[in-house]
């Protein structure tokens, strides 16, 4: 049982676990290991702050269709979060999950969101062209009619002057119309059209959210009043989606929700723009009084962040005090975490405040994230190391510019472990160290604890080199290049990693501090043998 669902006093039917900012991986790679967990316990789906109609192309590389993985990063998610190493992750493991399974027991992937950007949104043409060829219908003309130029929907400035909306106009209110008939004749024509139907669906709700938030867009309301009513159209739309999600997954199990706390939280959201306060109900908020006790959220909680620039907390703060016990990612009660003072918000990072811990049902804290530099410290730490950062004045090559490499002794002829940031083209590209915050960390493990951990000796790698995905993240690997010498890999590490990251460096510097000892010895006594 994932430990996080003791913490719960009840079995939710939508579990939401949030991130107190994007941009983080720890969270993203941390999420992927709890729907995992959850799979076996029952869990059947998974909700992400991403455009719902996107996540179809997503979902279709995930149920074992022939969209290609490429596609289903950048066109399945919106807000460029398919570039998220992570999400990567996600899809690959859900898909091999449902290899082999029955419908009953197979993942599903949905996102949630509204079709909208933060300072724009596209027009409804996509999403009713959709539904007009599921439906054989030829409106195509009237709508490019009647939506024009797309330009005018997309433009920034109509989210920030209602004036320059084309919401309100007699163009936007007769695509309303449309796009009601439209769910109208869906439902007229199921008896008939059952296959493709629910993702027809999708695209027609799609098609009215949009049409509903480019309306709010055109309120002539004050600034302030007109931003706080645009966030709360776009988490209503979001609720709306979760409540649909819910009703075609209820027969299947729980669905894992994942998105920042603003959406998730069960109180008020709030966040200051231009000098004012906005406050809105969230999309928990607005599930949480529908669904009562079978909603259930974990807020997520950080440190620093090395990728984010976010510094260690001060100790009096909410997650100054959970440093304090451990290093370590952990899940705790919400109601175990006693007063504390609030940190500063500076936009990178919504911090833990007394109303989101009251609200929660538990707390996700991450004491830091992990980045090469912080790796790196880890190594160095220990007894004897040297570290060797390659540059163009020490004569490498310039492939090899900002590498890590770590010694134990004066002989450089053999790092234990290396740091690489980036691909070798032509040698070593299987990592896709191109990815942008992307580090492998190489180990070397020996002969011995090598076979322990894969199962057969170095030499017999290139027999089983096809068995490993040397991209995923947060996996012991072997070294795609230098395993038949008994190198280990692990690709961007999570912090949750980190006590097996220590045990295997135990073993790579110890047997460096070894081979010192040795040739101290033969340098000693070089008779001897030793």
């Amino acid at each position: 049982m994932p430990p996080f669902l003791d913490l719960l006093t009840v079995s939710p039917d939508l579990l939401a676990l949030g991130e107190p900012t994007h941009g983080e991986s720890a969270f993203l790679q941390l999420r992927n290991d709890a729907f995992l967990a959850l799979a076996e316990h029952g869990y059947r789906s998974i909700a992400l702050e991403s455009d719902r109609a996107a996540g179809l192309i997503a979902d279709e590389f995930v149920q074992g269709g022939d969209v290609p993985l490429d596609q289903a990063l950048t066109e399945g998610f919106s807000h460029g979060f398919g570039a998220a190493p992570a999400n990567r992750d996600l899809l690959l493991r859900m898909r091999e999950w449902n290899t082999g399974r029955p419908a009953a027991e197979r993942l599903t992937f949905h996102g949630f969101d509204a079709p909208v950007e933060m300072e724009s949104a596209p027009s409804p043409r996509h999403h009713l062209d959709q539904v007009c060829h599921f439906l054989d219908l030829d409106r195509s003309a009237e709508i490019d009619d009647l939506i024009g130029d797309e330009a005018r929907w997309r433009d920034p400035a109509a989210i920030w002057e209602p004036g320059r909306s084309v919401g309100r106009s007699t163009e936007a209110q007769r695509l309303r119309v449309i796009a009601d008939e439209m769910l109208t004749e869906l439902y007229l024509r199921a008896p008939w059209k059952s296959a493709g139907w629910p993702a027809a669906f999708v695209h027609a709700t799609a098609a009215v959210a949009l049409l509903r938030y480019h309306a709010a867009a055109a309120a002539p309301l004050a600034q302030d009043e007109r931003f706080a009513r645009l966030a709360g159209v776009r988490d209503a739309l979001m609720a709306e989606n979760l409540l649909a999600i819910r009703a075609a997954e209820a027969h299947r199990g729980p669905t894992l929700v994942f998105a920042h706390n603003t959406h998730l939280q069960r109180h008020p959201s709030t966040m200051t723009l231009a000098g004012t306060e906005m406050t809105w109900a969230g999309a928990g908020a607005i599930v949480a009084s529908l669904l009562g006790d079978r909603y259930a959220v974990i807020v997520g909680s950080l440190g620093a962040s090395p990728a984010l620039g976010i510094e260690p907390p001060a100790a009096s703060t909410y997650e100054g005090r959970l440093q304090q016990e451990t290093d370590l990612p952990r899940y705790l009660p919400a109601s175990d975490i006693g007063a504390a003072e609030q940190r500063t918000h500076d936009y990178r990072y919504f911090p833990l405040d007394r109303a989101t811990i009251e609200h929660a049902d538990a707390v996700l804290h991450i004491p830091t994230g992990v980045d090469a530099a912080v790796l790196a410290d880890r190594i160095v730490a220990l007894p004897g190391v040297e570290q060797v950062v390659a540059s163009e004045e020490d004569g490498s090559p310039e492939a090899a510019w900002g590498d890590r490499f770590f010694f134990v002794g004066p002989d450089r002829r053999q790092p234990f472990a290396t740091i690489v940031e980036r691909d070798v083209p032509g040698f070593d590209e299987a990592s896709q160290l191109d990815r942008p915050g992307v580090f492998r960390l190489n180990l070397d493990l020996g002969r011995a604890e090598f076979e322990r951990l894969f199962g057969f000796p170095p030499k017999a790698f290139e027999e089983h080199r096809h068995e490993f995905d040397f991209a995923r993240l947060d996996t012991v690997s072997p070294h795609p290049g230098y395993a038949l010498y008994g190198f280990a890999s692990i690709v961007m590490p999570g912090p949750q990693l980190l006590p097996e990251i220590d045990r295997l460096l135990a073993i790579a510097h110890g047997r460096a501090a070894d081979r010192d000892d040795r040739a101290a010895r033969r340098a000693t006594h070089p008779q001897s043998g030793a």
